[in-house]
């Protein structure tokens, strides 16, 4: 019982890892002994979290563009040219846009719903045998989708496609889940609340306060509140939990008042 949580030796792939939710999650991983490759779209960026994280373990920066299929396939095939097994996939990179109805345009919607449902499939789909070289009856393969509580709840704000997209990505795992049991590979997602990053930049300066008054236990997200439920996820105490959404939101989804 006491190594339930242990994820030393493990090796993980973590997309949108050079910021936010996916450097939350990535320092996790690699503070605990997870050897942790990152992918981000810019390589400055990728570069200098993996250089940061470095000093506390094992990451390695693989810079693509999940958008397109030759970034995809490039980043398997770092990864196949370097591990023979896989064993946590966090499907996290994602992008949001936010615009008025009237005007909200065609572009944004395919931006935010290829980056947030077409390529984490594709990218699961190409790493499906890495993922099965790394799994067993005893200590499945994990796939961990991030999603958000817009796709469990409906925003205020006018971002038309995210939370959409977001609701897709939860389905997206449950579907994952059914389809891949029998290859013992388990698939969740996890649906943060308000985490301070560059993405939400905007939305805690316009109404941070207000999200946080309504949020039951009155803050926002913590690193270690993400990578908590990453690496118990990433875990033995996880290996009997497929097809879950985790809400990580302070209580926003599963404790609020209704009136």
């Amino acid at each position: 019982m006491k190594n339930l949580f242990d994820v030393a030796g493990k090796v993980a792939l973590v997309t949108g890892g050079s910021r936010g939710i996916g450097e939350m999650i990535a320092e996790g991983f690699v503070a605990n002994g997870v050897r942790t490759y990152i992918s981000a779209r810019k390589a400055e960026a990728c570069d200098a979290t993996a250089a940061r994280l470095s000093e506390i373990g094992e990451c390695v920066s693989v810079p693509a563009d999940l958008s397109t299929a030759e970034g995809i396939n490039a980043l398997v095939e770092t990864i196949r040219s370097n591990e023979d097994g896989l064993d946590i996939l966090v499907n996290n990179a994602g992008a949001v846009w936010g615009e008025p109805l009237q005007t909200f345009p065609e572009s944004a919607w395919d931006k935010v719903m290829t980056i947030n449902v077409k390529s984490p499939f594709f990218l699961t789909q190409a790493l499906l045998p890495l993922l099965e070289a790394g799994a067993t009856p005893e200590d499945p393969a994990r796939i961990i989708m991030v999603g958000s509580v817009d796709g469990l709840n409906v925003s205020r704000l006018p971002t038309f496609a995210y939370g959409p997209s977001k609701a897709a990505v939860h389905h997206l795992a449950r579907t994952l889940a059914a389809h891949l049991a029998d290859r013992h590979i388990t698939a969740n997602a996890i649906a943060p609340g308000l985490f301070p990053s560059k993405m939400t930049a905007g939305t805690i300066n316009a109404m941070g306060e207000q999200i946080i008054a309504g949020t039951p236990l009155k803050r926002a997200g913590r690193p270690e509140d993400m990578a908590g439920v990453a690496i118990y996820l990433a875990s033995e105490a996880a290996s009997f939990v497929t097809g879950v959404v985790i809400p990580v939101d302070g209580g926003v989804t599963g404790a609020a008042h209704t009136l």
